[in-house]
């Protein structure tokens, strides 16, 4: 990924948080005919302390995708954050040099490894429970695997195949305007504040937490 140094995130604990709050990826991968696929899933970002741990996540046994990954195969797991396009109109020099373009604020993540598949229905049975207790949690009244008729939830697991990526590489970049001056993030977050959309106001809000760390 293309990361100019400004927009470059290292510190694990600001990654954590991102992964935390974009919840999803899209899982690319190169089919046997050396097509491009790529799949939108949920995943558990599962860490381990001698290396960067693994992706995991599960597609319909429906999808073709899964079905052209071989153990080993490269695979890249992308993960959007919020976004908003930024106008020119924020900038100080719109009226003086007029040397401004609109651009785009955004946060992606990218995990590159090595792929790897199971159809082991146990293993699935443990990604769907993690995955429902993680989403679940913040709810005042929690759904639970074991609330599903046992007889129909065999049933789904065996529709479903789980996706391992091993993770060998991640690149983490937050593009917020760092590179403008400070009476320009200022005029940013103000416009971002009064956009009506949420994911403005996301943005909004942190670059107000760059700013201040």
């Amino acid at each position: 990924m293309y990361i100019p140094k400004p927009f470059f995130i290292t510190d694990s604990a600001q990654i954590d948080e991102l992964v935390l709050n974009i919840r999803s990826v899209d899982l690319v991968s190169v089919g046997s005919s050396g097509e491009i696929l790529a799949t939108l899933v949920p995943f558990i970002w599962q860490k381990s302390e001698n290396s960067l741990g693994s992706l995991i996540m599960h597609f319909s046994k429906g999808n073709e995708q899964w079905k052209s990954i071989k153990c080993g195969d490269s695979g890249l797991a992308i993960a959007h954050g919020d976004q908003s396009y930024i106008s020119p109109a924020n900038y100080e020099n719109k009226v003086t040099d007029r040397k401004v373009v609109p651009t785009w604020n955004y946060q992606s993540i990218h995990f590159s490894g090595a792929l790897r598949i199971s159809e082991d229905v146990e293993e699935l049975r443990e990604i769907v429970t993690q995955l429902t207790q993680f989403h679940e949690k913040s709810r005042s009244q929690p759904w639970s695997v074991n609330d599903s008729d046992p007889t129909y939830m065999e049933a789904q697991l065996h529709g479903i195949v789980a996706v391992y990526l091993d993770i060998n590489s991640v690149e983490a970049k937050a593009k917020m305007s760092q590179n403008r001056s400070v009476i320009d993030r200022s005029a940013i977050i103000n416009d971002l504040e009064n956009s009506q959309r949420l994911e403005d106001q996301s943005v909004a809000k942190y670059m107000k937490e760059l700013d201040q760390s």
